[in-house]
């Protein structure tokens, strides 16, 4: 793979276009200006937004509507993501063309050997820290590119150009081992809570993919870690961790004033005392201390740091808020494993500690609600009430006795319920005080405008 010039390409196709992490390639690619086109099951908001970009998206599954700019099996790279069906026509089609076919990793495998890496891995966190190191990148003197695994609101995008900067930040993804293919010059590893059960078979081998990745980073970076993951790395390791005595780097006494979150961080040769942070959530003071940690170690100037962290706004579907009045609060977050759920659950309680918190959650596949119940359940009961919708299947097929109605059994709330999509925009047409939030990697984020809408018809009735 590593002979492949990506220079030498004309056209590229991409099966699954429509997805967060091939859409950012897409621009990418479109801004050197190659012909970018592409296939995705169903229309949405972001496809809409690639086709006003000038990239040619369709949505049925036929070789006959293909361009003929993407027929050149010598001049057209087609980039796939495994969650696409081995059965698709289309890439039957360029597997039988003998097409240089490459899943998403393998391409960002290519570029971070082009330019210096910084990629960040992990269970939970790996999203919202990856914008934020982006972001502070971009508002310094260093810029950088960036391939980002959500929308980040300071960009409205889920990537970053400069044609001036060697750094490129990538979000590593552990999914299909996707994040062995990168050859990162830094990293930062948040988590390895085990996950993708169904890809890695077992804890100890998801645990393993990322003993693997850790040794990827160059020996002239940084394995940035939070305390106690203890991988080893041919770079030198650097731990963070919030209120801990031990770590290399730690953030003391977080504190919420006139709507921002500050801490100081002390750290082997720094100490920053009242860092800003634009984002709210304990977790992400904990995400920030990890940039903070790799920037500071790579040599940029506390101001700079400073001023990144000061300004960053966080990334669509992350603790992203709808509502933010005095009585009432709408807010949307991407958690969809156990530990995701308890930071999410216990910033709300920091930040709303006298107001009902009721939680919309849509569990995502059906392996993880098997693997995970016992932690949703007791995570979930964290909530003063709770209501789940069915379990989005996402790639799989369905599991016998495995549903929402079985994990919500082991929830222990008085208060809980199952209900439809609908039903969860009608329950809410009377509430005008509390805390609300939608929680899951699904499809859920359908209902946020409806819901919202309910919401602020009730505070202005």
């Amino acid at each position: 793979m590593n002979r492949i010039s990506l220079d030498k390409f004309k056209a590229i196709y991409f099966i699954g276009i429509g997805g967060i992490g091939m859409s950012a390639l897409a621009r990418y690619f479109l801004s050197l200006g190659k012909e970018v086109g592409g296939y995705d099951r169903t229309p949405s908001e972001l496809t809409s937004q690639l086709i006003a970009e000038g990239i040619w998206v369709h949505f049925q599954d036929d070789i006959d509507e293909l361009p003929n700019c993407f027929l050149d099996k010598e001049m057209t790279l087609v980039i796939h993501t495994p969650a696409i069906p081995k059965t698709l026509s289309e890439l039957v089609f360029f597997q039988k063309g003998n097409f240089i076919l490459l899943k998403r990793a393998e391409v960002l495998g290519l570029i971070t050997h082009s330019s210096k890496g910084l990629c960040v891995a992990g269970t939970h966190g790996k999203t919202t820290t990856s914008s934020m190191l982006a972001h502070i990148l971009n508002e310094s003197s260093w810029k950088c590119n960036a391939f980002l695994g959500g929308i980040a609101t300071n960009f409205n995008s889920n990537i970053v150009l400069s044609n001036s900067s060697d750094w490129t930040v990538i979000e590593a993804d552990e999914f299909d081992r996707s994040f062995l293919q990168l050859t990162p010059h830094s990293s930062i590893i948040t988590a390895v809570d085990p996950d993708h059960l169904d890809i890695y078979g077992s804890k100890d081998q998801f645990v393993e993919g990322f003993r693997q990745y850790a040794m990827k980073s160059d020996m002239t970076g940084f394995s940035v870690q939070k305390e106690g993951l203890d991988l080893p790395s041919l770079s030198k390791v650097i731990t963070y961790a919030l209120n801990s005595e031990t770590a290399d780097y730690r953030m003391m006494n977080l504190r919420w004033y006139e709507g921002y979150l500050y801490g100081d961080v002390f750290g082997k040769n720094c100490t920053l005392l009242n860092i800003k942070l634009g984002f709210p959530g304990t977790h992400n003071a904990e995400n920030a201390l990890a940039c903070i940690a790799l920037l500071t170690e790579l040599g940029m100037e506390e101001s700079e740091i400073r001023e990144g962290l000061a300004t960053f706004l966080g990334v669509k579907r992350r603790f992203e808020y709808h509502i933010r009045t005095q009585d009432l609060v709408f807010l949307d977050d991407y958690a969809h494993h156990p530990i995701e759920i308890k930071s999410l659950i216990a910033s709300l309680r920091m930040l709303y500690p006298k107001k009902t918190i009721i939680g919309v959650f849509q569990p995502h596949l059906f392996s993880r609600t098997r693997d995970f119940v016992e932690g949703f359940a007791s995570e979930l009961s964290g909530l003063d009430e709770l209501i789940l919708m069915p379990i989005y299947p996402a790639r799989e097929e369905p599991i016998h006795g495995i549903t929402s109605d079985w994990l919500m059994q082991q929830v222990k709330l008085t208060k809980k319920s199952l209900k439809s999509p609908s039903q969860v925009i009608q329950y809410f047409k009377n509430l005008k005080k509390g805390v609300v939030v939608t929680i899951g990697a699904g499809d859920i984020d359908r209902i946020v405008l409806p819901l919202k809408e309910i919401l602020e018809t009730n505070i202005t009735e």
